[in-house]
């Protein structure tokens, strides 16, 4: 199957990303949400930052125009009626995302792939919201989706193997690098990321060091770009603590519990850097 035609659920910063990334590489891409202020704010967004690309020699004015004209605005999820691939990249919230692809089973042709971006939400069960399970797979990419080459392909208990090297092979043309991942809480990326910020949180909630000094030893220590409080505060601590409470249920073990600072940062409306505080000050 030669995926020629998609729909992005979702026009917020990952599905915008991801709407970028497939109309970039060649694909006719609808980019769908509620409302169409909201993907005409998305689609202006994805033309300044291809207009920064150009200005810098990334892309050539060719490239940015044909990325456009690619791109085309959504606010029905029947629109994806053609589509060869839709991709939901909205809240995590399994009914939600289940009232999505249930939506999306019915009025897609049957050859469609129905993909999520979910960071932690088991595919499985988003699949048993349709009548081709063997058809739903996960499409994780990472944040921003343009500048990050990963994306984590997740198999669901009925995934065939047709779907993942359909996704496989796209994710390849995409310019991703994609890997297998079986369909556990929180994945791979997850899984491993969010233990780290947690425990960050911990040293932080214990007294071990203030703020920066955590996150100064994790850059200078360990070479991270950015410290794990930081990067908390960019993937928002209500995000963040939703992952947490994933793995801490999906799990069962006491060491996925989330530390009882994060549960009141978010419960304080300090979510990070979209709400002006987190553990930084912004704005």
């Amino acid at each position: 199957m030669n995926v020629q035609t998609v729909m992005v659920i979702g026009a917020g910063q990952m599905g915008g990303g991801i709407a970028q990334v497939m109309a970039a590489a060649g694909h006719k891409t609808c980019l769908n949400d509620v409302k169409i202020e909201i993907v005409m704010s998305r689609m202006d967004f994805i033309k300044k930052l291809l207009e920064k690309d150009m200005s810098k020699g990334k892309i050539t004015e060719e490239e940015k125009t044909a990325t456009l004209a690619n791109l085309i605005p959504s606010t029905e999820l029947a629109d994806a009626k053609d589509c060869d691939l839709a991709v939901e990249a909205i809240v995590e919230s399994m009914d939600v995302k289940g009232k999505v692809f249930a939506t999306l089973d019915e009025v897609c042709k049957p050859s469609c792939i129905l993909a999520s971006n979910t960071s932690s939400l088991p595919i499985t069960e988003i699949a048993a919201f349709t009548k081709r399970p063997e058809q739903v797979i996960g499409m994780h990419f990472m944040n921003p989706v343009p500048v990050m080459n990963l994306v984590e392909v997740i198999r669901g208990l009925a995934t065939s193997d047709v779907t993942y090297q359909v996704v496989r092979d796209l994710s390849v043309k995409l310019k991703k690098t994609p890997v297998e991942v079986k369909d556990v809480p929180g994945f791979i990326s997850n899984r491993v990321l969010q233990m780290m910020i947690n425990e960050a949180i911990y040293c932080l909630y214990e007294g071990i060091s203030d703020v920066e000094g955590i996150d100064t030893v994790m850059k200078l220590g360990m070479n991270h770009p950015m410290g794990p409080l930081q990067l908390a505060d960019f993937i928002g601590l209500d995000t963040v603590l939703y992952i947490m409470e994933t793995l801490y249920n999906g799990y069962a073990d006491s060491k996925y519990r989330p530390c009882p600072l994060l549960r009141q940062y978010v419960k304080a409306g300090w979510l990070g850097k979209k709400a002006g505080r987190g553990f930084y000050r912004y704005g």
